[in-house]
This record gives C-alpha cells, structure tokens and sequence, in this order.
C-alpha cells in the first residue's frame, strides 16, 4: 500500500471558458494554443509563486501552492495577462480561464494531491467568470491585506456534491471597476432561456371585414404593450398570421413557434357593442392559466384597445413568473440555464432572509459564469449588492458599491437598452452617490426602453422624492403598482409608494401602503423606517415601538446618525424623520 502523507496546501483548479466550443470550431489551433498558453503563461507563473500542477485536464489544470497568499498572486498575475491578450480578439476567439482557489488539509499521494478541499477548488471554479477568480472563505480570510487586491463577498454556495454550505469571494485587482471580457460559450443562446410568447390571430364572427381590422388592431396593440416587458420575448404579428381562421392545439403551437406561453381569443360584434375574450395557455402542458372578458361600444375602440393591452399584461406577466419560477424550482441543478440560475437568484434574493440571500448571490455568479453575456443576470447581481447596502447588511459599503457599479456597467455593456440595468443605475447614482441629476437622465432612458418595467417605475418614483416632488413621486409609483398588482415581490413597489405619500405630506396614505409592504416582507427595512415615522408622526407610539423593534432584529447596527449621513433624503424631510426613529426609541 502506498504510503500517503496530509498537509495543509492552497489548490487551484483552473478550466478554459468555452473550451468545447473552441474545439469544435479548431481542434487543432485550439490544442496547440492550450499548449502555449501553459508553457508561456501559466508554468512560469505558478513555478514562480513556489507552486505545482500536479493534474492536467485537455481544457484546464491543478495546481498546489504552500499558501494561501501564493496561489491568489500567481492567479492574479495569470488571469491579468490573458485577459489583456484577450481584450482585442472577438468573443468566439477569446481564451480564457476561470479559477477557483480553496485552502484545505489534503491527501498527497506520490506526485498527487487528493481530498474534498481539491473537489471543492474545482467546485469553485465552475463560479468564476471568465478571467476572474473565487475563492473559499478560508482563501480570503488568508489573503486579506497580504494580497494587492480587493475581495468581494458573493455569498453563500451550495457547490454540487458537496453537503454543507460554503462561503465564496471574488478576488479582483485594486479599483478594477472594468467588467471582465465576454467569450461566447458552448451552446449558449445569450438569452439565458427567456420566456417568450406568441398572440395568436382572435377568432371573429361573422364576415365583416372591419371586424378583421378591429381584431387585428386589439392584437397589434397587445403585442405592443406585452414588448415593452422585461425579460419576455413577443413573438411578431407576421409570425402567427398562418392560424388565422384555424383551429389549433397550444401545444403544436408551442413547438411550431418555440413559445412557451400562447394568448388567444375571440371577438363578437352587435352592432355599435362589441366583446372581446382571451385566454392565456402554457404550451407545455396545454394548461388554461386564465381567462377574461372585455365589453364596450364600437366609439370607444381605441380606450378599449389600450383597456384589453393593459389588462392583458396585468394578468400575462404575474402568471410567466409564477410559472418560470415553479419551472426553475423543478429542474435538477444540472440542467440549469442562466435564466434559471437567475429566476431562483430573484426569488432568494427578495425574501430578505440573511441565508436565503446569501445564496442568492451564489446562483447569480453561477448565471455570470454559465453565460457571461446575459444582461440579466448581471443586473441582478448589481441589485443584490445595492439591497445589501439599504438592508444595513454591507460589512464594507464601498467595496459593495464598487461591486453595484461593475455589474450594473457589465450588464449595459451587453445591453445598453435594457431597463432594469438602465433603472438600476439610475437609482445607484440616486441612492448611492446623491446625483440625482445624473440619475433622472438614466432613469428617463429606462421609462423610455421599458415603459412597462415596473421597478423602473419604482426608482424613478424614488428619484423624484429624493429631489422634493412628491407629487411625480406618487404618480409614479402608482404606476408602478398597476404594473404589478400582483407581483410576489410588490413590498418594494408599495414601499416606494409609502415613501412618496409621506414626502408629499400625506401620513395616513404613506401608513397604509407601507404597512401593506411590511405584511408582505417584514424584512424590509428601507419600509420600517419610512412606517416608523409616519406612525410617529400619527400619534401611534405603541405601533413605532413595535416597528422600532422590528427594525433592530432585522439590522441590529442600525444607528440613526450613520443612517442620515448616508440616505438620500434630504432637508426637512429628513430632519423629520430624524427625529420621528429618535422618538420611536431608535439607537443614536
């Protein structure tokens, strides 16, 4: 038996970001260059920091080091040269490594190193995004203060085969605020597996010609509002004209057109009255989801065409995420996309819970490093980090706010028209940096790109209160409800609207909507506070009491003289509320 000894090493696993598809494009070229990025980058650098591969893989490799503080050096070193190598190729050319660090007592046996903390570098890994490098806790922990770069928390892991949880950091170069180079990765379609849905020509009676046009024109305009929603493809109008006058089966339609989700429907004409009845069908299984019925006069088609396209949408985007999510839910984690990873990122993220949100930023890595070019997952990632700022959470606000910023730049990059990524920077620089000018600008450009994004709504209503115009602040945020009146995570949106009740001067208002969103999520803190001090300022003491408790479970440091230094709001406004967290027996 052959004798084995244990140390204490630093293991780094390394693989090549879209290795399979660079094999299938130039076996060949893509071997030779393996073998002469090994021999000119990656062995003078290990060899360097004192380390050694002991494991090679035809798209990447293992290598030990004696510490902590060597390996996250020489990763450093060797991501930074690929990267600017990499920087003027296109996508499909680009070759790079994502790595993966973790500090363990391992197993050495001959010329190789064995054990779980090896299982978990190679875990690790699978997080990084192209040229960039996770580590475990113990790595960062290790490094901090020893190593020329800045460590950002991702949260808590749940790596595949391994049975407990496991804190996870990105380690980047000093003030890298750059995001990291896109690759185009194997099988990945760059929309992460978006939703999509196709309208389907109404059945109409009778033969009418105006009645074609009439129902033409109700389908032109839902089509027209359900675009304008984020995160869902729309089929075109031209696309579904061939089942016009046809009887169909959802199902057969969905595979024909690649959608998941199909609206159909009728119109009947009396004379000057006419009825409209659509039905909204998953096309997997064929399952109605819902049904409803529209009436009026044939003078009022363009008031009820706007009616049918809002209403349609009021029922079609809370049923695709209800059904995405359960959809999500259900796949083994082999088989997710980065949609998927993001769909179960959202769900974690906004219950506010301190464990289910450290997860959250788990799986939005992995949707980072399953496509690097989806928008989505990017902005979410930034509008993890902006949450942990309002929650109170943030052990380090700037190393948390620099993180919001790559990632909000990184999903623009890729999308500049998205608006989630658009609203989210915008309420960054509101709530963050106090620009608000700069902020209204982002914020507009969000409306004007996705005039049904209800969170867009939500930061503009924000922005607008921020600068003392309640009344747009209501205003928008009503809208932003209407959008989502049945939105899962509506807290935020009824929050925003508390808020902009209370800088308008309306208290009852601002209570009511914002103990709404604390039944919803009574995690929420940027809501207690605001619920705080409407019930203050009401005379409900034995209520603030309550909220002020509430509070300090949620974010135990809250104290209210860092907090003012902080918030966005400003002026009386503020000294208001203030003196309102005081009153409610708040910690100065």
């Amino acid at each position: 038996m052959t004798a084995h000894q244990r140390r204490l090493l630093a293991v780094l696993a390394a693989d090549v970001a879209g290795y399979s598809r660079l094999m299938e494009r130039a076996e060949e070229a893509t071997h030779a260059r393996m073998r002469r990025v090994l021999h000119e980058v990656v062995e003078p650098a290990i060899a360097g920091d004192g380390g050694r591969i002991f494991s090679h893989a035809g798209d990447g490799f293992l290598a030990s080091f004696e510490s902590a503080v060597a390996a996250v050096r020489c990763a450093l070193a060797m991501q930074a040269r690929l990267v600017e190598d990499a920087a003027a190729l296109p996508p499909e050319d680009r070759f790079l490594f994502r790595i993966g660090i973790n500090l363990a007592d391992v197993i050495i046996e001959g010329e190789g190193v064995f054990g779980d903390g090896v299982n978990l570098a190679a875990r690790l890994q699978t997080y990084a995004e192209p040229g960039g490098v996770v580590v475990s806790g113990t790595v960062a922990d290790a490094v901090a203060g020893q190593v020329a770069a800045s460590i950002v928390e991702l949260g808590t892991f749940l790596p595949k085969n391994i049975s407990r949880p496991v804190r996870a950091c990105a380690i980047r170069p000093l003030d890298s605020r750059e995001p990291l180079l896109t690759v185009a990765e194997s099988g990945g379609s760059g929309t992460g597996g978006l939703p999509s849905i196709a309208v389907l020509p109404f059945r109409h009676a009778g033969g009418d010609a105006g009645d074609s046009y009439l129902a033409e024109g109700i389908i032109e305009g839902i089509i027209h509002v359900l675009s304008g929603l984020d995160g869902l493809l729309v089929i075109s109008q031209n696309s579904t004209q061939g089942y016009a006058g046809q009887r169909f089966d959802v199902r057969q339609v969905g595979r024909d057109l690649d959608v998941g989700y199909v609206l159909s429907g009728s119109l009947r004409r009396a004379g000057e009255r006419i009825r409209i009845a659509t039905e909204l069908s998953e096309t997997e299984t064929g399952r109605v989801a819902s049904t409803d019925r529209y009436d009026g006069v044939l003078a009022d088609i363009f008031d009820l065409q706007d009616r049918i396209s809002t209403r349609a949408v009021e029922h079609i985007a809370p049923h695709i995420r209800e059904w995405e999510l359960l959809r999500a839910r259900r796949k083994p984690a082999a088989n997710l996309t980065a949609y998927d990873l993001m769909m179960r990122a959202v769900d974690l993220m906004l219950r506010l819970d301190g464990g289910d949100f450290a997860q959250a930023r788990g799986l939005l890595q992995r949707a980072v490093a399953e496509d690097p070019g989806y928008a989505p997952a990017w902005a979410h990632a930034a509008y993890w980090h902006l949450l942990r700022i309002g929650q109170g959470w943030s052990t380090d606000i700037a190393a948390d706010n620099a993180e919001a910023v790559r990632c909000a730049a990184a999903a623009l990059q890729r999308d500049e028209g998205y608006a989630l990524a658009l609203a989210i920077r915008g309420h960054m620089l509101s709530f963050l940096d106090r620009d608000f000018g700069a902020a209204a600008a982002l914020l507009d450009r969000a409306l004007e790109a996705g005039p049904n994004c209800a969170l867009a709504w939500s930061f503009a209503s924000a922005t607008s209160g921020y600068l003392g115009d309640g009344a747009t602040a209501v205003l928008r945020a009503e809208r932003a409800m209407r959008l989502s009146p049945r939105d899962p995570f509506a807290f935020r949106h009824e929050t925003m609207l508390g808020q902009a009740h209370y800088i308008n001067g309306n208290l009852e208002e601002a209570a009511r909507w914002c103990e709404a969103a604390a039944r919803r999520n009574p995690q929420f803190t940027s809501n207690l506070r605001t619920l705080i001090a409407a019930q203050v300022a009401l005379g409900r003491m034995e209520r603030a009491h309550e909220l002020a408790a509430r509070l300090l479970a949620a974010e135990p440091g809250f104290r209210i003289a860092p907090w003012a230094g902080r918030t966005p709001l400003n002026g009386p406004v503020l000294e208001g509320v203030v003196a309102r967290l005081r009153a409610a027996g708040l910690p100065e």
